[in-house]
C-alpha cells in the first residue's frame, strides 16, 4: 500500500469518483476519517467510510458522466491539497430535484490529511453555487452596470 500523499489523493479522485468504485472508499479512507464541507445543514462532518458512502451514491446517481480532474496538487508532509475541475450531466433525481439533463462544470479544492496510507481528514471547498446556477436552481446575480 502506498503512503505517498500525492498518489493517495490522485487515487481517491480517480478510483472513487471517475471510476465509481465504491469499494475504493474503504481502501482509501480510514475508519474514523472526518470529512468536512460535504455535510448536512448542521455543518457536522461526515465520519468514516460508511457515513460517506450515501453522499457518494447520491452524487453519482445525480451526475452521469461524472469526472473529477485533478489539475494540480501541493503536498507538504502528511497534507495534500488537490485543485480539481468537476464535469458531469445532471441525469438523476437524487439531489432532491428532477434531473435537468444540464451539463455542469465547476471547480473546487480538497485538502486532505493522510495517515498510514489512508485519508484521515479532509476539508472540501467546491463551487456548488456555480453548479446550482448551471442547473437553473439559482439565478445568476445581475451584473452591475450591465
Amino acid at each position: 500500500m502506498t503512503t505517498n500523499a500525492d498518489a493517495i489523493v490522485r487515487d481517491w479522485f480517480d478510483s472513487v469518483w471517475n471510476k465509481g468504485r465504491e469499494e475504493a472508499i474503504d481502501r482509501l479512507m480510514a475508519p474514523g476519517a472526518k470529512v468536512h464541507g460535504l455535510s448536512g445543514p448542521k455543518g457536522d462532518p461526515i465520519i468514516g467510510p460508511e457515513a460517506f458512502k450515501p453522499f457518494f451514491r447520491m452524487f453519482k446517481l445525480a451526475m452521469s458522466d461524472l469526472r473529477v480532474d485533478v489539475v494540480r496538487t501541493v503536498v507538504q508532509g502528511e497534507m495534500a491539497v488537490a485543485h480539481c475541475r468537476v464535469h458531469g450531466r445532471h441525469a438523476g433525481d437524487s439531489l432532491g430535484a428532477p434531473a435537468t439533463q444540464n451539463v455542469v462544470e465547476f471547480g473546487g479544492m480538497a485538502m486532505l490529511r493522510i495517515g498510514n496510507g489512508q485519508i484521515v481528514e479532509g476539508w472540501n471547498c467546491f463551487d456548488f453555487l456555480s453548479m446550482y446556477q448551471q442547473l437553473g436552481w439559482v439565478k445568476n446575480p445581475p451584473i452591475p452596470g450591465a
